[in-house]
């Protein structure tokens, strides 16, 4: 259901979220507004300091080939800097929000290749975790990613598609699709060691090391109905991490597969526990 701008951001209010929701535009975007403080600017440094040393050893190369791309790491992110070399590459933007975004908002934008963005960071005395989304997380985390034509063109059919699909009853199950590719996703090519990639990874000190390196990490390989009907953890480790052999095999599954089938078979079954897949 379609929310006002005014009446998210009472809510987002009342749920104490940071974020200044009343300068939204109507499709939920602000400004990014580059005013950021000397005390921001070295929490990013260190920020992106110490998450490098491990993205470096444990990430996809795909991920550091975009960040290297990109640009990321010197200081805080010009949005529309980033967004002039994104879209020559693979036809995506970026656009700032206060934050969380109704999903109808989010939808419409991936479907027009437009990447919301956090315009905030988070405090020095938060670097290990933090609630909400910001910044960091939505950057160092996500944009990478989106140089990659076939992940790229995966966000785009997900937000063609993931509006309908909840409709006929699919929100669980499409929420879990995106928590445990764009979020959690680990990666192995063929002859190649597992590596990271999902955004929730790359934006987390310990749990990046925890999902690739730990021998408690229980690993599974993707297939989509499976992954469609497995919980995840929202405030802990996740105890199931489904291993992709490309970008192309998630695009693919997602164009082809037959996620209204899915929903139909799956939607009113329990869901399957991590630890069982």
């Amino acid at each position: 259901m379609n929310i006002s701008v005014e009446a998210y951001a009472r809510e987002c209010a009342a749920q104490g979220l940071r974020g200044d929701y009343s300068v939204c535009r109507a499709d939920f975007t602000v400004e990014q507004n580059y005013a950021y403080s000397d005390a921001e600017q070295e929490v990013w440094r260190i920020l992106c300091d110490r998450q490098t040393e491990l993205t470096r050893r444990l990430a996809h190369r795909s991920y550091l080939d975009g960040v290297e791309t990109l640009g990321l790491l010197d200081r805080i992110p010009d949005f529309d800097e980033v967004s002039g070399k994104l879209s020559k590459l693979t036809g995506w933007t970026l656009v700032a929000v206060p934050g969380l975004i109704p999903a109808d908002a989010f939808f419409v934008h991936l479907t027009h290749r437009r990447f919301p963005v956090t315009n905030w960071l988070r405090k020095r005395e938060e670097l290990d975790y933090i609630v909400e989304p910001d910044m960091f997380h939505d950057f160092f985390g996500h944009v990478p990613a989106l140089t990659q034509p076939s992940f790229a063109d995966f966000m785009q059919q997900y937000g063609e598609r993931a509006a309908g699909l909840i409709e006929l009853g699919g929100h669980d199950m499409i929420s879990r699709l995106y928590w445990y590719t764009a979020e959690y996703s680990l990666m192995q090519e063929p002859g190649q060691p597992l590596k990271a990639f999902g955004a929730g990874l790359m934006s987390s000190f310990s749990e990046l090391q925890f999902a690739v390196e730990s021998p408690d990490a229980h690993h599974a390989p993707f297939e989509l109905e499976t992954v469609m009907r497995t919980t995840y953890e929202i405030d802990k480790f996740q105890r199931v991490y489904f291993v992709l052999p490309s970008f192309d095999a998630l695009r693919d599954a997602f164009r082809h597969g037959d996620l209204k089938g899915i929903i139909a078979r799956r939607k009113d079954e329990p869901p399957l526990d991590p630890a069982s897949v």
